[in-house]
């Protein structure tokens, strides 16, 4: 079930930033740092109403992650993310998680496009990005990490 950032998700998204293992693709975080990134993408919704979402297990209500259909600052293409915390690894919580968010992005907000930034050492990543029908397209730079952008057109097929 995808729904809003709440105050008791904090400990454990400041915990999965902080673990080296789960954060090793993306930027590292002190529980500090975290608090901004947490609150940034939640207020993501107000600047352009579209961001990341709690991933919660529907039959425990357990917190397993984060997914994100958003904008950075300077793109105008939706970016899609995807975050499962270290525990549910595996269990095809980013799969469906970011399945919906693509859903969102191409048939609710009838986005054009849709882009996922993935370090190409990021094989569940990548698997998932095949799974949505994403493809690469060119290779870029973000936080100093070369990373690949893999898109998909409204309209386009799942592989």
């Amino acid at each position: 079930m995808l729904r809003e950032y709440r105050r008791e998700d904090f400990d454990v998204f400041a915990a999965h930033c902080a673990d080296p293992v789960s954060s090793a693709h993306l930027v590292p975080a002190d529980r500090h740092a975290a608090w901004r990134i947490f609150c940034s993408q939640a207020g993501l919704w107000l600047i352009h109403g579209a961001g990341w979402w709690a991933v919660e297990e529907k039959e425990t209500g357990q917190l397993v992650g984060n997914v994100g259909a958003f904008f950075r600052e300077e793109s105008t293409v939706m970016e899609l993310g995807w975050n499962t915390y270290r525990a549910f690894w595996g269990q095809g919580f980013a799969n469906e998680a970011a399945a919906a968010a693509l859903n969102h992005a191409l048939e609710i907000r009838r986005e054009p496009k849709v882009r996922a930034l993935i370090a190409s050492a990021n094989e569940s990543s990548l698997r998932v990005a095949k799974r949505l029908g994403l493809t690469y397209e060119a290779e870029t730079e973000i936080y100093g990490k070369a990373v690949g952008i893999y898109t998909r057109e409204r309209g386009g097929s799942v592989v």
